[in-house]
């Protein structure tokens, strides 16, 4: 155990932030959860919509063509996937695109992923598209762009936060020789200050901060200031405030109890839910607009899955009308994804005539 420790930086009786431990849990390259093994799919550790149903890629398809014509059919239009995964939207996107001759003469396709182990299983997938993979988004020009992110923002590690004694402590863990223990560090001032200056966090006695996630978000709406144009995300979360933590230890598509931390170091997903509200505040502190956050159930309705599934069951059989069935209702019940998920657009535009959220 200790020497596997070691790898990940993880030394006994020196403390780490929650944020740190969970980035070189996930991240630390070769041996970190994202950097060397597939997380995705049924023989994976969880199931991504995308992976579920083809609907659910074909109807962001349309969503992503439906804006490109509010923007006004711009003959420059940039595209961002974050955090592709294992390539499933970007090859359905792609399939659907060269219906629209037109828009896909005017795309410009980009995915921005962090791990180079999943790059080489999204490059197997998606051989032969005109893709481009990139670190930043220093170099996209021309007209606007839009970024989409699905499951993104929930595998970017954050900062915990509580009170003691009338005073805010940051969440720390110290590892004792066998086990992982809670413990507080003093927060850095720059941090004190950030939280705040959310209202959606004040009076709270346990806070989540997305700090990480958040400086990935300013990168992007730096872009979408200069070119025009939105971000949407879609993500397992909550609107309003917890006051509790929501870290989650995933396996083979159940969750782990956190005291097993250690034992699934490099194995397992850690991911937490993510705060609409904060999302929301972030943007509208940035002099973005932003749709109303919706449910997943009702961006897809809206969008109009469930015509399209009955365009589709025309053509199947038994067999297959039964799995879409199955599978479009893991997307849309409210016990499964439907109601857990939501979908925030933030943009920079004149017309405020996006599709999805009225």
């Amino acid at each position: 155990m200790k020497k596997s420790l070691e790898k990940f930086n993880i030394i006994k009786n020196r403390k780490i932030k929650v944020d740190d431990f969970i980035n070189r849990a996930l991240y630390k390259p070769k041996i970190g959860y994202y950097t060397n093994k597939m997380p995705f799919g049924k023989k994976g550790d969880f199931v991504t919509s995308p992976t579920i149903s083809n609907l659910f890629s074909e109807i962001i398809a349309i969503w992503i063509i439906s804006t490109w014509e509010t923007l006004g059919k711009p003959k420059i239009f940039n595209l961002v996937e974050l955090g592709p995964g294992d390539g499933s939207l970007s090859e359905v996107l792609v399939k659907t695109f060269k219906n629209f001759p037109t828009f896909n003469n005017s795309v410009k396709f980009f995915l921005y992923e962090k791990s180079e182990f999943l790059r080489r299983i999204q490059k197997k997938k998606l051989k032969g598209t005109n893709l481009k993979w990139i670190n930043d988004y220093k170099n996209i020009k021309g007209g606007p762009i839009i970024f989409f992110g699905n499951e993104f923002f929930d595998a970017i590690p954050i900062k915990q936060f509580f009170i003691k004694d009338k005073k805010l402590l940051e969440k720390c863990y110290i590892f004792n020789g066998k086990f992982l223990e809670e413990t507080q560090c003093k927060p850095k001032l720059s941090d004190l200050i950030n939280l705040k200056s959310f209202k959606i966090l004040k009076k709270l006695k346990f806070i989540e901060y997305p700090k990480q996630g958040l400086g990935e978000l300013s990168k992007i709406v730096k872009k979408i200031k200069s070119l025009s144009g939105g971000v949407l995300l879609i993500d397992y979360g909550y609107m309003g405030a917890l006051n509790e933590s929501t870290i989650q230890i995933v396996m083979k598509n159940r969750q782990i109890h956190k005291k097993n931390l250690l034992k699934y170091i490099g194995n397992a997903d850690i991911t937490s839910l993510v705060n609409f509200s904060l999302l929301n505040e972030f943007f509208s502190k940035k002099k973005l607009n932003v749709k109303r956050v919706v449910t997943q159930k009702f961006f897809l309705e809206r969008m109009g899955i469930i015509e399209r599934a009955k365009i589709l069951e025309k053509k199947m059989n038994e067999k297959q009308k039964k799995y879409m069935i199955t599978t479009l209702s893991r997307l849309l019940n409210k016990s499964s994804m439907g109601e857990l998920f939501k979908v925030i657009f933030a943009y920079k535009s004149n017309n405020k005539k996006f599709f999805g959220f009225e």
